[in-house]
């Protein structure tokens, strides 16, 4: 399972205190720029993956932090994140390769 959040800025502070978090902290979580990633104006992007609870958690602690995005929007978000990663792993290859 996993869920994308929206964080403006302004809750970057917020945003860390919820990573930290025992239970979340124990997911994969990724962070990208939105507007590097080609979705502009929606602050920091926080991918949370795993244990459906963990997430659920994620989702409660992030309400009045950060958006939950809608599932169309989160899963365009995340693949652009596995391919942002693949792209880097594919470029490592050819370095070491």
């Amino acid at each position: 399972m996993f869920k994308v959040f929206s964080v403006p800025p302004l809750r970057r502070s917020e945003k860390d205190a919820i990573l930290r978090d025992d239970v979340v902290s124990r997911q994969s979580i990724v962070e990208r720029d939105a507007d590097a990633l080609g979705f502009p104006g929606l602050g920091s992007l926080v991918l949370v993956e795993g244990d459906e609870k963990a997430v659920a958690r994620a989702a409660e602690l992030f309400k009045g932090v950060g958006e939950d995005l809608a599932a169309e929007r989160a899963s365009a978000i995340r693949q652009k994140i596995r391919d942002q990663e693949d792209d880097v792993a594919a470029g490592v290859g050819q370095i070491f390769g």
